[in-house]
This record gives C-alpha cells, sequence and structure tokens, in this order.
C-alpha cells in the first residue's frame, strides 16, 4: 500500500516554514564532527544488476551503537546547557534511541534513565545496561513508556531527549541527507525507514533543499505504521503496536507531534509497506548477497525493492538504519526457517 503524490516537492513548495532548516542540519553536523561515524555509501552490485541503476547503501550499521540514533540523539545532547544535562536524562526507545542516548551520556559523563516497553528485544535492553544506564521496563507499548518519561521529568526533574519528534534530533539524523548527497549527487530516490519520521523527515529536508527533484521515499511494515496510517488521515492518529521483525520502527507518533509529522507530509513523496515475510527476505538479502547483518528495520528498503514495490529509474540510496538484531533470531530467518 503506497500514499503517492503527484507533484515535485521540495522546501520552496511548502507553504509554511518547516519545523527543522537546512542550515540546523549543516550546524549539526558540524556539532557531530568527530563524535560520530561519517559512514560509507557502498555499492550493492546484487540490486544495481536487478535493477539496472547503481543502487548504492548508506551503511549506518558501522555507527558505534550499530544505528543511525546516535547522530540525534548527540545532537540534541550537546545543545543541552549544562544545568540541563546534568539533571541528568531520560527517554523512551524501541531500543536504538535508548542505546544512543546511554551511549552519549556515558561519554559525556552524564547519568541517563531509558524507559521501554515489554516489545522491545532482550539483546536490546542488556546492551543498554551494559553502557550504565538505569532501565526501565513499562507496559506493552511505545506509548506506555513516554508516560513513565513524563512522569519521571515532573518528579524527578530529569530532561527528556525525545526519540524523534524533536528539532534538534531531527536535524542530527538530516546529516545522513547532507553526506548522501555529497557522496552521491546524482542521487535519484532515496528509501529511508520510517517510524516516528525523525530519520525520514531530516534526511528529507537535507535532499530536497540540496537536490529538489530527488525522490524521497519512506519504507515501514504493515504491522502497526503509524505515520504511514497519519499522513493518510491528513493528522497524527494513533495505530495498535504489535509485534514485529522491524521492532526499531514500532509505536505511535504522538497525537501532538510538533515536527516529524508535519515533515514526512509535506516532504515524502511516497510512503510503501513491507511485509514480515518481505522484510525477512530483505533480512536474508542482506546476510546473502551484501555480506551485512541487518535488523529488520534496517532491512525494509532492501525488502522493498525486492518485492517490487518501489519503481527504481535511476541512481538510488538505501538507508541501511542498524544492525542490532537478535543473534538467535537473525540465524533462524537466513537459514530460512520461520521468523
Amino acid at each position: 500500500m503506497t500514499i503517492m503524490k503527484s507533484e515535485n516537492l521540495s522546501i520552496s513548495t511548502y507553504k509554511n516554514p518547516l519545523p527543522v532548516s537546512l542550515e540546523a542540519i549543516e550546524q549539526a553536523a558540524a556539532r557531530l564532527e568527530g563524535r560520530v561515524e561519517r559512514t560509507p555509501l557502498v555499492r550493492s552490485d546484487n540490486l544495481s544488476k536487478r535493477v539496472g541503476y547503481p543502487v548504492h547503501l548508506k551503511l549506518e550499521t558501522l555507527q558505534p551503537i550499530g544505528a543511525f540514533k546516535l547522530r540525534g540523539a548527540m545532537n540534541a545532547i550537546l545543545s543541552l546547557g549544562d544545568e540541563k544535562r546534568q539533571r541528568g536524562l531520560v527517554t523512551a526507545s524501541t531500543g536504538n534511541h535508548g542505546r544512543a542516548v546511554a551511549y552519549a551520556a556515558e561519554k559525556l559523563g552524564i547519568r541517563a534513565t531509558i524507559c521501554m516497553s515489554s516489545l522491545v528485544p532482550a539483546n536490546k535492553v542488556e546492551a543498554i545496561r551494559a553502557l550504565g544506564a538505569e532501565i526501565r521496563i513499562v507496559g506493552r507499548s511505545q506509548d506506555d513508556a513516554q508516560e513513565e518519561v513524563e512522569r519521571l521529568t515532573k518528579s524527578g526533574g530529569l530532561t527528556a531527549i525525545p526519540p524523534f519528534d524533536h528539532a534538534d534530533v531531527v536535524a542530527g539524523q538530516g546529516t545522513i541527507g547532507l553526506e548522501v548527497i555529497e557522496d552521491m549527487p546524482d542521487l535519484e530516490t532515496i528509501l529511508i525507514p520510517l517510524s516516528g519520521g525523525g530519520l525520514a523527515g531530516g534526511i528529507a529536508v537535507a535532499v530536497k533543499a540540496l537536490k529538489p527533484e530527488a525522490r524521497v521515499i519512506g519504507i515501514s511494515m504493515e504491522r502497526g505504521a503509524a505515520m504511514h496510517a497519519s499522513v493518510k488521515a491528513g493528522r497524527p492518529v494513533s495505530v495498535r503496536e504489535e509485534e514485529t521483525l522491524a521492532d526499531s520502527l514500532g509505536g505511535g507518533i504522538g497525537l501532538a507531534n510538533r515536527v516529524t509529522f508535519a515533515l514526512c507530509q509535506a516532504l515524502l513523496d511516497d510512503i510503501v509497506l513491507v511485509s514480515e515475510d518481505e522484510i525477512a527476505a530483505g533480512i536474508r538479502h542482506a546476510a546473502h548477497e551484501e555480506g551485512l547483518t541487518v535488523e529488520g528495520a534496517g532491512a525494509v528498503g532492501f525488502a522493498a525493492v525486492l518485492a517490487g514495490k518501489v519503481t527504481i529509474s535511476g541512481p538510488t540510496a538505501i538507508i541501511v538504519s542498524g544492525g542490532n538484531i537478535d543473534p538467535a533470531l537473525h540465524k533462524t530467518i537466513i537459514d530460512g526457517g520461520a521468523a
């Protein structure tokens, strides 16, 4: 299922000021230099041959925490004043953002509390615990975890670092777009995992500002795709959070969403949904053909291309957003077993 937009979208065609600017993303890039990896954009010979155009992979799996989330979390934390940092940090996470906040907090000597639902895989919980953060497991949804964050900010005075709906977080993620355009100036299409919209929204701002004719496509899973449902409805809506191989894409966008809904509604040319079997096929492809260990959320771009759900008509970049998959689950999938 897709949402198609016929107009050629760009920053200049959006009627209202966007909540994140190219300038903010450029400032984030300067702030993050030396603190996050400038990840490589590598050619996929297999996919390039399959679709008849150059396909390159942006390997955010090579960040120190194994996922792109470090960019946004680090930028948001570095943008805080000392007083807010020293209060301690708190966030809700489906895994990778929590790991990013915990990693950044450890590097900067700040305490961090990470709130997660019981749906977050155990390997992601333990990776966060290993970084010294306090863990709170609350309820069975991202919304439940967010309620605990709000309680801790009010009662404990902690400073919240939102997982996506925050201008500094979005600007940090948008630095990926700057790097892709620099490395691939002839970009025609970019495929981005889509959840709350921090990654897709940030990259879209950078890409549409620097190369307005490029297509920006968000890829999400069929189970509980909150941004897809919200863009379709024309406003933020709630969806039921379900178990999915793309667990990092779970959770709502927030009914009071202030940043990412506007960006995704304005700048995404299309939103494509992929099934659980297609995500598993993407994970297998990454392992067998690209030599990559990729989690379900990071495999949705592969899934969309392999399933023929995206028309490739020129040089294409796929954002491989993370590789933090449970090893036993990964082995089951790549061996061809039922996920």
